[in-house]
């Protein structure tokens, strides 16, 4: 993109990107820390508190823990921004503005599959910032990531190209969270840092075509986007519904390939494996959709739909263009027989 394009970007998107600071009451973080964890220093009635400095300490109590940022979507206030910023159930999160103001925001909806959250401050005739199409995105597209970096530079900027498109890569929000499987990200060489999660990468019309979600650590240049089309679904059922609704199948597996399917001495090298991940779990949960269709654990699911289950194509990848009531039909490998079945997709709770 040329300079002059860049800076009339900026200005058109720049209004309706937000910083999101996430706070905590010192209480409530005492308790989450023992003792052996964290500095704690002795009062003066014979106690004892977490050593944080007083200027960190609002007149509430609350101390900041975290921060992240977003952007506005509708003029009464909703906001678009990563799960993983607002992961805390029990934290308190305030909304810093682009002309400073601060709002208090509450959570709408934490989106269970994708890492996509909404939230909404009290205000109106807030600016927005027009939702692109992500499936439109090509390659070497130039793009720009704004957000608040490092929790610090607020504003910052970078540039540059869609260097992939429908990655995936395994993640955690922090060391206490399970890892959790993201599908179909964009790859951008802007930079993405710290605190810039939740924040807009737009392209070239300004319009958003991704959430800035991640980066690989001990890579340089590579960043990490939530398709814009995951907010725009959870939007529309937020509007419809109150809630996300996203289809629930019921099932635990493993995508085979060559390696996996010999080292389990499966017959076949392509599919999803039905299978436990621990003796805790169940490999078809009961009541599910998938029970009621019939499936057992270390069946072998290889068509959904019409498609081949393969690396590349997951039960995740089929599931995510679904709706709540679709018909998931799959042909099933068991005990080296073919069968059909399809299961009526219920709401994931």
């Amino acid at each position: 993109m040329e300079e002059k394009q860049v800076i009339k970007i900026i200005k058109k998107v720049m209004p309706a990107v937000v910083s999101i600071l996430i706070t905590k009451h010192l209480d409530d973080l005492e308790k989450e820390f023992p003792g052996n964890m964290y500095p704690y220093i002795p009062t003066a009635s014979g106690g004892k508190k977490l050593d944080i400095p007083d200027e960190m300490i609002d007149a509430k109590g609350n101390v900041q823990v975290g921060g992240g940022s977003g952007f506005i979507v509708s003029p009464n206030g909703i906001i678009v921004t990563n799960k993983h910023v607002i992961t805390e159930t029990a934290a308190e999160y305030t909304v810093i503005t682009n002309d400073g103001k601060k709002y208090t925001a509450i959570v709408l909806c934490r989106d269970p599959i994708n890492d996509v959250a909404i939230i909404k401050i009290e205000a109106d005739h807030m600016p927005t910032i027009a939702l692109g199409k992500s499936e439109k995105t090509e390659l070497g597209a130039s793009v720009l990531a704004i957000g608040n970096a490092l929790g610090i530079f607020k504003n910052t900027v970078s540039a540059g190209i869609v260097s992939g498109l429908s990655r995936s890569v395994v993640a955690q929000a922090d060391p206490n969270s399970p890892p959790q499987e993201m599908r179909g990200l964009i790859q951008t060489d802007a930079a993405i840092n710290p605190g810039n999660s939740g924040g807009p990468l737009v392209n070239s019309s300004g319009e958003v075509i991704g959430i800035n979600a991640a980066i690989i650590s001990g890579a340089q240049n590579i960043g990490l986007a939530i398709p814009i089309n995951a907010a725009k679904r959870d939007l529309a059922d937020l509007a419809q519904y109150g809630r996300i609704r996203r289809p629930f199948l019921g099932l635990r597996y493993l995508i085979l390939d060559e390696k996996i399917a010999q080292k389990l001495d499966i017959p076949v090298t392509r599919g999803a494996y039905v299978i436990r991940e621990s003796t805790h779990e169940e490999a078809v949960m009961g009541g599910s959709p998938a029970q009621k269709a019939g499936l057992q654990e270390k069946d072998i699911i290889t068509v959904v739909n019409g498609k081949n289950i393969t690396p590349e194509y997951t039960i995740q990848d089929a599931l995510e263009p679904l709706v709540v009531g679709d018909i998931f039909e799959m042909t099933v490998l068991r005990n080296g027989k073919t069968f059909r079945t399809g299961a009526i997709l219920s709401e994931r709770k």
